[in-house]
């Protein structure tokens, strides 16, 4: 980790004692839960409690309220870190961290900030972005909640679908056009609607076919009543929400390219130490050339992947539009781990399809990555976007 030496690495020292004490913690505590999480679909209260002793929940929260305030370059060392356990672990605590406190931290205000921010940080509240509905998921400009201007504030109707943390959540960040009458992006604002307002009913938590522990479910507003201050940086940012959500997500897709980064090397190496144990025709089968080869595909796809991620968020950092390379960075790094965790299965033969082992788990908990913060198709579209925009400018 301290090969990667940069200027918006504030403190070196710090950070590679952060990254080792969040690897071990990873190792020591969360992988050895792993079958345990993914049998009962729940994580121990104790796990989530030390993931708060340890200000896991606040790390890009900035440190004024209460938070560690990681620039994107370090949050991208922690989160590979992270990547290591089962996805489901870091799930909890990634929305505090990315969608559920990111818009309040660019755009909100003073009182939004002070309000929720420190609690955040904490873990006393669990974020929540629902944005994604019934018909309305890639292309989320088109969504259909509304909110109507009632008085001094506004009425909320609609259901949200397929929401992380929506059982748990204490916040949520929910996307609502409040103008009805403005298609596409324009319109839509961005509220912030504490768990126990009335009206606001969460569904059960869906089975998944991986990631369990991590829980998603639907989110129904009916005549959800808020004042006009519970607009992500006010009433006079109304109509502004799709743009915060678009700030927040480039951040967001390079965290979930670093967590793919993670998960891979813990494949590769739950790969690489079963194919120099696993004996057959008298020699392990890590002598063997094609198993070979796949692990050096595994190794340089990961380290690519690394090294993508790192760079980009460096450059995030320095205050360069990233949003094509934040893409890049996602597409690449979810299509990069579904490779290797594929190979990782075929190395273990028989045994990687029994969930005894790490890999069967694991093969299921990746396949998500290439569908949230942006399904692959979206990246590829927006990569295109962006590389024909700047060349119509030059």
């Amino acid at each position: 980790m301290a090969r990667y030496i940069a200027a918006m690495i504030r403190d070196q020292a710090m950070l590679d004692s952060m990254v080792d004490t969040v690897s071990r913690f990873v190792r020591e505590q969360l992988v050895p839960l792993e079958e345990q999480v993914d049998a009962e679909d729940q994580i121990p209260q104790s796990v989530l409690d030390e993931m708060a002793r340890l200000g896991l929940y606040g790390m890009t929260i900035p440190e004024e309220y209460g938070g560690f305030g990681l620039t994107a370059e370090e949050e991208m060392h922690v989160a590979i870190a992270l990547g290591w356990a089962a996805p489901a672990f870091r799930s909890l605590i990634g929305t505090n961290n990315g969608i559920g406190s990111q818009g309040i931290v660019i755009d909100g205000t003073e009182a939004q900030k002070q309000e929720w921010l420190p609690r955040l940080a904490r873990g006393e509240v669990v974020g929540s972005f629902a944005l994604t509905e019934p018909d309305s998921g890639s292309d989320a400009a088109s969504l259909r909640t509304l909110a109507v201007a009632d008085g001094d504030g506004f009425v909320l109707n609609g259901t949200k679908r397929y929401i992380t943390n929506a059982p748990s959540a204490g916040l949520f960040t929910v996307m609502a056009r409040t103008e009805a009458d403005v298609p596409g992006a324009r319109g839509i604002s961005a509220f912030l609607v504490p768990g126990d307002t009335p009206g606001l009913e969460v569904g059960s938590a869906e089975s998944k076919l991986g990631q369990h522990g991590s829980h998603v479910a639907d989110v129904v507003l009916r005549d959800v009543r808020l004042p006009a201050d519970a607009i992500i940086g006010g009433p006079d940012r109304r109509g502004q929400g799709f743009r915060t959500a678009m700030k927040v997500l480039d951040r967001g897709r390079l965290h979930i390219a670093a967590v793919c980064v993670g998960v891979a090397e813990r494949l590769l190496a739950e790969a690489l130490d079963f194919a120099t144990g696993r004996v057959q025709f008298g020699v392990p089968i890590a002598d063997h050339q094609l198993i070979q080869a796949m692990l050096a595909d595994s190794r340089t796809e990961s380290y690519a992947a690394r090294s993508m991620v790192v760079d980009a968020a460096r450059r995030r950092d320095a205050g360069e539009d990233v949003t094509m390379d934040a893409s890049s960075c996602k597409l690449f790094a979810s299509e990069m781990v579904g490779r290797v965790a594929d190979r990782a299965v075929q190395i273990h033969g028989g045994a990687g399809y029994i969930t005894d082992y790490a890999v069967a788990r694991l093969y299921r908990d990746v396949r998500l990555f290439r569908l949230y913060e942006g399904t692959s198709e979206i990246q590829r579209l927006i990569i295109a976007r962006e590389m024909l925009r700047e060349a119509s400018s030059q």
